[in-house]
């Protein structure tokens, strides 16, 4: 794929599961893709949805989850490999943040790799470890996986 190519980034239009599932399966995200039925309702079930898309392609997408008023989750924010480090993952988020501007908590989880801390760090998110003034603590249940 041309890693070049002009890339639009904008709400999510259609809803095409083949192409869903070749991103996620892209960043190797599969486990959202063994039942590609609920990856749609998932999308689906979404507030806003964000796509880019090369040449007709889709190459990108973060979904938020929001009361619209006191916070919005970010989710699934997915780069192809043939686009990642040209700026693409923050142009979603962006969009994101632009849509929520008015809304006072923005909160995701990661992972605890370096490079995606840093990613969220240049786009002024704070890993809860490191708040000293304001206490806060991440807490996440994910029926089926044993976390500790």
């Amino acid at each position: 794929m041309d890693s070049k190519a002009t890339v639009l980034v904008g709400p999510i239009e259609t809803l095409e599961k083949e192409a869903l599932t070749s991103l996620y399966n892209a960043v190797g995200w599969s486990v959202y893709t063994q039942d590609p039925t609920v990856l749609i309702r998932a999308i689906e079930g979404s507030d806003f949805v964000v796509e880019a898309r090369a040449k007709g392609t889709l190459v990108g997408l973060a979904r938020a989850i929001s009361d619209d008023t006191s916070i919005v989750y970010i989710q699934d924010i997915l780069v192809h490999p043939d686009h990642q480090g040209q700026g693409l993952g923050k142009r979603l988020v962006q969009a994101i943040l632009q849509r929520y501007d008015h809304v006072r908590q923005k909160v995701l989880l990661t992972d605890n790799r370096p490079e995606q801390i840093a990613f969220y760090e240049s786009l002024a998110f704070h890993n809860t470890r490191n708040l000293v003034n304001t206490p806060l603590n991440a807490f996440v249940r994910i029926e089926g996986q044993e976390l500790s």
